[in-house]
């Protein structure tokens, strides 16, 4: 066989594998919204879809919904999403607020997301929050034209864009050098990182989880105060170098076709979604922005949630919409 046959063969190869890889990239985006689901459909078939990760948190409801029905702008579609459990409770809050509701029989938090997006078919942005994140008055605004202002005027192409959180492995050293409390927390709890994995204390010790809700502070007491500093501020961002906690993010629908959809595994994949997007930005060089012009609440890390929950019940009017 001569050189020339060699190569040729050689290209047929490689061709042969891409379009064996293109046919099971295919079969597995299909995979990935496939599963028993009910869906109580109120959608408008917006550009903007907004889905909540929700049931098991119900004590969180009350302020986290009440702050979603009063900030989250006209254009943008709801969805609230169960994984593994049907809630008449949020049944309850999409019926008073006109939203849809989306409950999964299977407890897969990858699959309940990729059937929702999949639903809502003319949605090309999409905001991804947890039951646990306390937004505010500029979050949905702000995230929407930072990403709209990096994708016109920088040389990245993005991920997704998420806003500054307290109790986060990343933005918590932002947020700390922002309002002027470094010095502090270095004293109560040593030097803060960005590093949200393992056993950093930023995920397990309750006290900083409490610190950074505004216990032994008042700088961190008002998010919502805090928010409306940060919106009126110069425009800025930063890009995320390290895994981000990704309870609160905007995302294309072009990024989730691009990724493979999520991925859909073993178990509740719970974390998985994470790893996921974060790895894939990481090799295929997607930006993940994080704007300083907004700021939301996270009540707190897994380890952390315990005493965190008796915090809440004791400060509500700190976690309460105003």
């Amino acid at each position: 066989m001569s050189l020339y046959d060699k190569i040729a063969k050689n290209q047929k190869c490689i061709e042969l594998v891409r379009k064996i890889r293109k046919k099971r990239e295919i079969i597995n985006k299909k995979k990935r919204v496939k599963g028993k689901y009910t869906f109580i459909d109120r959608k408008k078939n917006y550009e903007k879809l907004c889905i909540i990760l929700a049931g098991y948190k119900e004590f969180l409801w009350e302020d986290v919904f009440g702050r979603i029905e009063k900030y989250v702008p006209d254009d943008v579609d709801v969805c609230i999403v169960s994984s593994g459990v049907f809630s008449e409770n949020l049944k309850e809050i999409a019926e008073k607020n006109e939203w849809s509701y989306l409950s999964v029989k299977q407890n897969k938090v990858s699959l309940v997301q990729n059937i929702a997006i999949n639903l809502f078919e003319k949605a090309k942005m999409i905001y991804k929050l947890d039951e646990d994140i306390f937004v505010t008055e500029n979050f949905f605004n702000k995230l929407y034209e930072t990403y709209e202002n990096v994708e016109k005027n920088s040389n990245y192409r993005i991920g997704y864009v998420a806003p500054l959180l307290p109790i986060n492995g990343y933005a918590n050293v932002i947020v700390l050098k922002k309002t002027g409390l470094t010095e502090k927390f270095e004293k109560l709890f040593g030097k803060p990182y960005h590093d949200g994995c393992g056993e950093e204390p930023i995920i397990m010790n309750p006290d900083i989880a409490k610190f950074m809700w505004g216990d032994q502070n008042d700088e961190l007491k008002d998010i919502d105060n805090l928010d409306r500093i940060f919106s009126k501020e110069k425009f800025s961002y930063s890009v995320c170098p390290i895994r981000f906690s990704i309870g609160a993010i905007l995302f294309s629908r072009n990024f989730w076709e691009e990724i493979g959809r999520l991925y859909v595994g073993p178990g509740n994949n719970m974390g998985k979604d994470e790893e996921q997007i974060c790895e894939y930005c990481m090799i295929k060089s997607r930006a993940m922005i994080v704007s300083e012009n907004t700021i939301v609440g996270h009540f707190s890390y897994g380890p952390q949630t315990n005493e965190m929950k008796k915090y809440y019940q004791e400060h509500r009017e700190i976690f309460r919409v105003k």
